[in-house]
């Protein structure tokens, strides 16, 4: 058993030094300056995120001789526009920390994770979210930053009616019953206006033991567990008058989000974001795993944001050191800690489940390593996204049949897929 394992480390340490010298090779060389095209995460001048990246930059430089990081940090409404726009114009920046990946992918402009980054560092990301930035079996995007999904509750509300955290979908129908009667605003709200309602979808048909994709990963959205959840949720809680004054259709994911935190809600699907402002206002929160039909689920729904490396510049070598510095607990910690996400690596999780500071984000933490994500690997999730948007809030209008809206939905996503 000796021998083997040092035959093992012999072999991880050439591997190692393959990899060094792999990054000797390509550009290699010194003063070359890195453009760095970011989104920003903050709310307001006092907590933009170009503080971040300029700290990051400045400290990589400091360590780096020769390379410089020149960043520019654009609005999330405008990020993802800004970086086709240059792709389109043949300047595409060196490393793009944006919504989505594939597209860039599939047109060959990305480096894949392992012409760019350290053994160690490929090797930490949290294997869901290796998987989720893969293209072709393949390992483009590079997950920046994540979040989980846990259904909140206001503790106050239900203690003041004598009810307990729910467990199953039946306890969130017999909870939202004696909510209202009590005259809550939301009983439960249920968000399927356009704004994310891809999100809070995802969420019901996992809890229901479905998702989009299948095993092997193709559309599956008219599913029979599918179409079971959303026929449980038309029938118990929309047809009921359960989910508030706005119909389900109408209630973006940002009113749903005002009106907890001002105390208005019972329960509704929510990430940690929403903890640390429902709290600033007063609200007592509590905060499950997603209830399923016999109980809590065993996984969450997960959101990832990525960063990847365009080809064009020809600056692989020192976009991979760049990365492998980011990539560091302490730089990953700040980010995830300054905007109430989770880390995207085995280490870094690791070092926020020891330490009490981060005690709030635990239990998000918890769902992480089984969490699901979209299907970002697929170049037809932008237009599968957007029918799902545009169409799911119709599945619990009244009279309506969620079978036949959930197969509009996978009708689309499978055009989709099929003109890829």
């Amino acid at each position: 058993m000796q021998r083997r394992y040092l035959g093992l480390t012999a072999a991880v340490a050439a591997l190692g030094m393959t990899a060094t010298l792999a990054g000797c090779g390509g550009t290699g060389s010194d003063d070359v300056t890195l453009k760095l095209v970011a989104a920003d995460y903050g709310t307001g001048e006092a907590n933009k995120s170009d503080t971040y990246w300029d700290g990051i930059a400045r400290s990589f430089e400091a360590s780096h001789p020769g390379i410089k990081v020149d960043v520019t940090v654009y609005p999330w409404t405008d990020v993802d526009r800004k970086v086709a726009e240059m792709v389109k114009a043949g300047d595409a920046p060196d490393i793009a920390q944006i919504g989505a990946y594939a597209d860039y992918a599939k047109a060959g402009k990305l480096y894949s994770a392992d012409q760019m980054l350290s053994i160690p560092t490929q090797a930490n990301f949290l294997p869901k979210l290796a998987e989720a930035g893969r293209y072709s079996r393949v390992q483009y995007g590079l997950p920046f930053v994540a979040s989980t999904r846990l259904l909140f509750y206001n503790k106050d509300l239900f203690r003041q009616a004598g009810l307990k955290a729910p467990r199953t979908w039946n306890d969130i129908a017999a909870d939202a019953a004696v909510l209202k009667q009590r005259g809550v605003t939301y009983p439960i709200a249920l968000p399927l206006g356009q704004e994310e309602s891809q999100a809070e979808t995802l969420m019901w048909l996992l809890s229901g033991g479905g998702g989009y994709t299948d095993d092997v990963g193709s559309y599956d959205i008219d599913s029979a567990e599918n179409i079971k959840t959303f026929d449980w949720l038309k029938s118990n809680l929309v047809d009921k008058g359960l989910v508030g004054p706005v119909a389900p259709g109408r209630l973006d994911r940002a009113k749903a989000f005002a009106a907890f935190s001002k105390g208005d809600v019972g329960m509704l699907n929510g990430h940690p974001t929403l903890m640390e402002e429902a709290q600033k206002q007063g609200v007592n929160v509590g905060m499950v795993q997603l209830p399923g039909p016999d109980g809590p689920t065993t996984g969450s729904m997960g959101v990832a944001d990525w960063i990847m490396g365009f080809k064009e510049g020809g600056h692989r070598v020192e976009a991979g050191k760049f990365f492998d510095f980011m990539f560091s607990d302490k730089n990953v910690i700040e980010f995830a800690d300054k905007y109430d996400m989770l880390p995207v690596t085995d280490s870094a999780s690791a070092a926020m489940e020891d330490d009490a500071k981060f005690k709030p984000l635990h239990k998000f933490l918890a769902t992480l390593p089984d969490a699901e994500f979209y299907p970002f690997g697929k170049t037809s999730w932008a237009a599968a996204s957007e029918s799902i948007k545009e169409n799911i809030g119709k599945a619990v209008e009244p009279g309506a049949n969620p079978e036949s809206v959930l197969e509009r939905i996978a009708q689309e996503s499978t055009a989709a897929e099929s003109a890829e």
